[in-house]
């Protein structure tokens, strides 16, 4: 097994991504975004189905604390990642630069759990180019937290917002509107 492991988000980038690093690198997706609001209340936990905020995930008593639970179609590709994983491997985050990318980034360290965080490296790249993703490892940087904000508070907006109005725009306007 590699002592790397680079996850980026669709299948389509890790094929490229390992013809450029070569056999010291695993390269694997996360197929996208590995954790989100709950969809509906099957996804929670028979403990977090009894929390009063479980049908929205969103606890607004507590600071807008968004519940996050791993997607079904998402639960493969994360017990993946985690068998990839060892107590000596180096994580490249190699999710998009806009926030729904670090958003990904965080996500998967908050699932993760890597042991050793100075082990874990933020890549980013605006060209799938051996030169580009060689100069990104060579210059990694930290996970925005601005950026993971933003993702975070225009989600919780959009399910405290557009998942209660979006039924009343069904009901009054035309079906489907959000």
């Amino acid at each position: 097994m590699a002592k790397n492991l680079v996850i980026v988000e669709s299948p389509t980038k890790a094929k490229m991504l390992r013809s450029f690093l070569g056999k010291d690198y695993d390269v694997e997706s996360s197929y996208g975004h590995v954790r989100d609001l709950p969809g509906k209340k099957a996804d929670l936990t028979p403990t977090q189905q009894k929390l009063p905020y479980a049908s929205l995930g969103i606890d607004v008593e507590n600071d807008f604390a968004p519940l996050y639970v791993v997607p079904p179609k998402a639960k493969k590709h994360v017990t993946k990642l985690k068998k990839l994983m060892e107590p000596d491997t180096t994580i490249w985050l190699a999710s998009d630069e806009d926030r729904e990318g670090e958003a990904i980034s965080w996500h998967l360290l908050q699932i993760l759990k890597p042991k050793k965080t100075n082990k874990v490296k933020r890549i980013v790249f605006h060209e799938i180019t051996k030169s580009a993703i060689l100069e990104a490892v060579d210059n990694p940087r930290e996970l925005d937290q601005h950026l993971v904000n933003a993702q975070t508070a225009r989600r919780v907006l959009d399910r405290l917002v557009g998942y209660t109005l979006s039924p009343l725009l069904w009901k009054k306007i035309r079906f489907g509107l959000s």
